[in-house]
C-alpha cells in the first residue's frame, strides 16, 4: 500500500487501550530511505511531549477513519524514555528506546555492551573519534519528512522544483517516491522521482540532487496527488525514464 506522507499527517494514533495523539512527522534514514519512526504528538494527553514509535509496533492504517493502531498500551508510552524530538536522535537514544520496548535494532546487531552496539562509521575512525564517541553523537542519518518538505530539487542541469511530499510503502515502510512540485518551472505540475535516483542531499543548502535531466522531467508522466500510485502508473514512469523497476 502506497500512501503519501501528507495524507497520513494528523492520522489519529490508537494504542491498545485508547488514543494517544496524532501523527506529527516521520523520521527516515537518508541512506536507505526507510522510515525508522513515526513521531506522535500526544497533545492534551501528555502536553508538550512527542514520542517515537517504530514501524514494528504500528498496525495497518485504517484510511476510512484516518487511524493508525499501535501494539502498545498508553502506560507503556507514558513511561517510555523522554526523547527531545526537536534535536537529532542519537544512537544512544535509540538504544534506550529499543531496549525499553524490546524492539529489534534496525542497525543489524544485538545491543551488546552499551559502548559498542554497532560498528562505528569509517569517518569516525578516520577522525580519531572512539567507538563510544561515535555512538553518543547525534545525526545518525535520521531526517524528518517535515524538515525536508520545501527543499529545492536540482536536476543534473538545473533546478526543477521543490520537495512537496513523499510516497511511502506502509507495509515495508520504505520511501518509494519523492513528490516534486515544479510550479515555478512548469505551471501547475507535479512529478514523482524514486529516491534511488537521488545522488546527494545537501542539508546545509537544503537541496536534493537527482540524476535526471530537466528536459526529461518536463515530459514525464504527471502525478495527480488525488489519484493512487498504482502499478500501471509505476510501469509508465519507469518505462519513460528507461530505468530498472524496483519490483523486478
Amino acid at each position: 500500500m502506497l500512501l503519501s506522507i501528507k495524507s497520513m499527517n494528523n492520522y489519529s494514533i490508537e494504542a491498545k487501550d485508547g488514543g494517544i495523539g496524532h501523527v506529527y512527522t516521520f523520521l527516515f534514514d537518508d541512506r536507505q530511505w526507510t522510515v525508522r519512526y513515526m513521531v506522535v504528538d500526544t497533545g492534551n494527553w501528555l502536553p508538550g511531549r512527542k514520542v517515537l514509535i517504530a514501524p514494528e509496533s504500528i498496525g495497518k492504517p485504517q484510511g476510512e477513519v484516518q487511524i493508525f493502531p499501535i501494539e502498545l498500551t498508553r502506560q507503556q508510552i507514558k513511561d517510555s524514555p523522554d526523547i527531545d524530538t526537536e534535536r537529532p536522535v542519537s544512537r544512544q537514544m535509540e538504544i534506550e528506546l529499543h531496549r525499553y520496548y524490546d524492539w529489534t535494532p534496525y542497525w543489524g546487531r544485538p545491543f551488546g555492551p552499551i559502548a559498542m552496539p554497532y560498528a562505528p562509521p569509517a569517518a569516525a575512525i578516520e577522525s580519531g573519534r572512539t567507538a563510544q564517541q561515535a555512538v553518543a553523537e547525534p545525526g545518525q542519518g535520521l531526517r524528518s519528512t517535515r524538515e525536508v518538505l520545501g527543499y529545492d530539487v536540482q536536476a543534473v542541469d538545473g533546478r526543477i522544483g521543490s520537495v512537496d511530499d513523499f510516497i511511502v510503502n506502509v507495509q515495508e515502510w520504505l520511501v518509494r517516491y519523492i513528490v516534486v512540485d515544479t510550479r515555478k518551472w512548469l505551471t501547475g505540475r507535479k512529478v514523482i522521482i524514486p529516491p534511488d535516483w537521488v545522488t546527494d542531499i545537501d542539508w546545509a543548502s537544503s537541496e536534493v540532487r537527482v540524476d535526471v535531466a530537466a528536459d526529461t522531467v518536463r515530459d514525464s508522466p504527471e502525478f495527480e496527488p488525488q489519484a493512487a500510485v498504482n502499478r500501471e502508473y509505476e510501469i509508465r514512469l519507469y518505462d519513460y525514464y528507461g530505468r530498472p523497476r524496483y519490483w523486478m
